[in-house]
């Protein structure tokens, strides 16, 4: 399979589509390779497409992820990219253990998304998952955590006010 065809073939990206490139990519190392070229593509489309597949591929086998966390934590902070590329990136990091080198970046990434106005619901409550873990790590950020939570619950929908008010009850059983 030529994977970038294959993103790219249909005008519509369909959710069928995407876990067959997703098996196919997490069957070889190589094959993953590829999905991450279209992933961290500069091309728009090939890009966003890439990024549901990816996901998923992290998901069912986080090994085939590690090498390419650097490069997962760099699209972060792009803006050239479609919302899919940023959503997955932040989606893949709340569920694997980030190398503590990458813990900075990926907090002011995070924090920086939950406190704009603009990002995506399903980034900012990526976003709150992903500090959550990290506060294991930083007790010191569970407070401005809560903080920041509390301060956007009122301008929020109510993905992110379930998502924050179970992140809230652990951080206040942990700060008691």
């Amino acid at each position: 399979m030529n994977i970038r065809e294959e993103l790219l073939r249909d005008k519509i990206h369909l959710k069928e589509r995407a876990l067959k490139i997703s098996a196919y990519a997490s069957s070889s190392p190589e094959y993953f390779k590829e999905l991450m070229q279209c992933f961290l593509s500069n091309e728009y489309r090939l890009a966003q497409r890439a990024a549901w597949s990816v996901s998923w591929s992290a998901k069912n086998n986080p090994a085939l992820i590690k090498p390419y966390i650097k490069d997962i934590v760099a699209q972060l902070s792009r803006n050239d990219v479609h919302d899919a590329v940023i959503r997955n990136s932040v989606r893949i990091l709340q569920q694997i253990q980030i190398p503590k080198s990458l813990h900075g970046e990926v907090m002011n990434n995070c924090f920086d998304f939950i406190a704009s106005p603009l990002t995506p619901v399903a980034v900012k409550a990526f976003s709150l998952t992903t500090l959550f873990n990290l506060s294991k790590f930083y007790p010191e950020i569970k407070n401005e955590l809560k903080l920041l939570i509390e301060e956007r619950s009122p301008h929020e929908t109510a993905a992110f006010k379930s998502r924050a008010k179970h992140i809230l009850k652990a951080l206040n059983a942990k700060l008691n």
